[in-house]
């Protein structure tokens, strides 16, 4: 998928500059002097209030049945899960080297928001099944949090293996034939997700970690070695899934793990610090690195802060360069939706909303509000490039809707609806081998496969199947 490295900016020359935040337009001198140009500090509050100000480019509604003078999509493939062995989370790769995509799809045992994976099922296209692991009768098919199962070539001889968190352990399997390889003890508790990181410099991901809900977070190296564990990093709990990153560029990844930033052996590097927010509500939902930069000052990241009700911008040394406060965001998106408007953008919904009021927020580098597309369910969403112009198209799990840089829906991807009162998730990466991003509408019972046929295939190769590190955020 793509990525950008810029972040428009609003330059100005010692004026008052106008802030346009959902909810109201403020007037506020803040401004930042970095050499000769000076940088807007927007401090606003999201508010969804009658009257509000618009955004930027544009404001929409698209609530109850899709419309119906709007071109709807089938699917290019419907494969059904396993109806023992299969659900909800699912991750993608070229498990036996055939050249096409294969889905391993899991059951995870939940008691009291304590879960681990307790099934996983390899299948094919065709939904023929590869091979099946675990135990069918003790899972549930349904998720509302990461499910501690990824796909990666652990140990570098280009063959995936899956790799999941059972109850008390890391286990590995082989991708081909799901036999088990090897078995790491962790802590119970310890089975929440799973991601792969750099800690050693060694050039690729050779250690994982792991955490239970909101407290622990340990590291294990690939022999199974216990190489550093934390707990409530900089004095906060965690986030749903510790993002590696490598920050400063030394080779080895840092670990945001939640409002904290560890260094490559554990120690705390920094902690962000809100101007306006009580951070002691809640946890970091999601953070992105938005650009890289020759300096830590030029980095820049985006966080939500699940509870505490906002979300911010800041640099590679964690200082604050932006926030808004008042909503619950939730999930983050980078692309460009809007050409006139510089740099990257980021999308992010509002979620713990009534039924017919979720708001995807299209929001600047500089935290101004570009657009806004009210929904009936936002949480779930992805930015992609559908139509071949170069910029991306705003995709909404819920209604299958694709909305334009206007946002209008302009098509509708077809799904049956999640049954049980569950949540339709949403898959992007490579799924028939053409080398461009497809889209998966994902149930408890069949992955719904869109074929990306407009896309341009982007400058930087992608693989079969998800992103390294998959997450719900």
């Amino acid at each position: 998928m793509k990525r950008y490295d810029r972040t428009s900016s609003c330059t100005c020359d010692g004026m008052t500059l106008p802030v346009c935040i959902l909810g109201e337009t403020r007037w506020r001198p803040l401004l930042k002097t970095r050499g000769t140009v000076r940088v807007a500090m927007i401090v606003g509050l999201f508010s969804l209030t009658a009257g509000a100000a618009d955004p930027l480019f544009f404001n929409t509604s698209d609530t109850g049945p899709p419309p119906v003078d709007v071109p709807v999509i089938r699917p290019w493939k419907i494969v059904p899960l396993d109806p023992d062995y299969g659900g909800q989370w699912v991750v993608a790769a070229d498990l036996d080297a055939d050249g096409e995509v294969e889905f391993v799809a899991c059951e995870n045992h939940n008691v009291g928001d304590v879960h681990y994976t307790s099934t996983a099922v390899a299948q094919n296209l065709d939904g023929t099944v590869l091979w099946r692991w675990g135990d069918p009768d003790v899972g549930r098919k349904k998720w509302h949090h990461d499910v501690a199962c990824q796909i990666h070539d652990w140990d570098g001889d280009g063959k995936a293996e899956v790799i999941l968190a059972t109850q008390g352990a890391i286990v590995e399997l082989d991708g081909r034939t799901g036999h088990e390889r090897s078995r790491i003890r962790i802590p119970d508790d310890a089975t929440d997700c799973i991601a792969f990181a750099d800690l050693a410099g060694r050039g690729r991901p050779t250690d994982i970690l792991v955490k239970d809900r909101y407290h622990n977070i340990y590291a294990y190296g690939c022999s199974g070695e216990l190489l550093w564990h934390v707990r409530d990093p900089g004095g906060y709990p965690t986030a749903h899934q510790p993002r590696p990153m490598d920050l400063d560029g030394d080779g080895r990844d840092e670990i945001a793990a939640g409002y904290t930033m560890l260094n490559a052996d554990g120690s705390v590097r920094w902690t962000f610090k809100s101007s306006q927010i009580d951070m002691n509500r809640g946890h970091l939902d999601c953070i992105r690195l938005i650009r890289r930069g020759d300096s830590l000052e030029d980095v820049r990241l985006v966080l939500t802060l699940c509870g505490a009700n906002g979300i911010a911008m800041i640099d590679g040394n964690g200082t604050l360069i932006w926030e808004q406060a008042g909503s619950h965001f939730e999930s983050i998106d980078v692309g460009c939706v809007i050409a006139e408007h510089f740099g990257p953008q980021i999308l992010v919904d509002i979620d713990h909303q009534p039924f017919g009021a979720g708001p995807l927020c299209l929001i600047d580098g500089d935290g101004v509000l570009l657009g806004q597309i009210n929904t009936d369910y936002a949480r779930h969403h992805h930015m992609l490039d559908w139509t071949g112009d170069g910029l991306d198209e705003i995709f909404n799990a819920h209604s299958g809707a694709v909305y334009d840089n206007k946002g209008r829906r302009i098509a509708t991807l077809v799904a049956p609806p999640a049954a049980d009162g569950g949540e339709r998730g949403l898959l992007v990466g490579d799924f028939t081998g053409d080398g461009v991003a497809d889209v998966i509408l994902t149930t408890t019972t069949a992955l719904h496969i869109f074929k990306n046929e407009n896309g341009v295939k982007p400058t930087d190769r992608i693989g079969l199947g998800t992103e390294f590190n998959f997450t719900l955020y």
